[in-house]
C-alpha cells in the first residue's frame, strides 16, 4: 500500500491507457471517463474506476500506528467482538 492508504497497483498488469487514467481498471471502459481514484501507480500518479465498478474494489487494510504493521488476523477479529 501507498503512503496515503491507496493501493498501489502494478503497472506491468495494465494497459497504457489503464495507467494514464484514461480507462477504468477493472472493466477498460473509456466512456464517459472513469472519475474515482482507487489507488496509484508506484510512481505516484492515480489509477481510476469507473462509477459503477468502485464499489467493486476491496478497501484497503488499515495500517496500526503503533506497530507499524497490519494486525494479524486473530487480533482484529478479537477487536471486532
Amino acid at each position: 500500500m501507498g503512503r496515503t492508504g491507496e493501493y498501489v497497483l502494478d503497472p506491468g498488469a495494465l494497459s497504457a491507457v489503464q495507467r494514464e487514467g484514461d480507462a477504468c481498471v477493472v472493466c477498460h471502459k473509456r466512456w464517459p471517463r472513469p472519475h474515482v481514484r482507487v489507488g496509484c501507480l508506484p510512481n505516484g500518479s492515480g489509477v481510476f474506476a469507473c462509477a459503477d465498478c468502485a464499489p467493486a474494489l476491496p478497501e484497503p487494510r488499515r495500517v496500526d500506528p503503533a506497530q507499524g504493521a497490519v494486525p494479524p488476523m486473530a487480533d482484529r477479529l478479537r477487536r471486532r467482538r
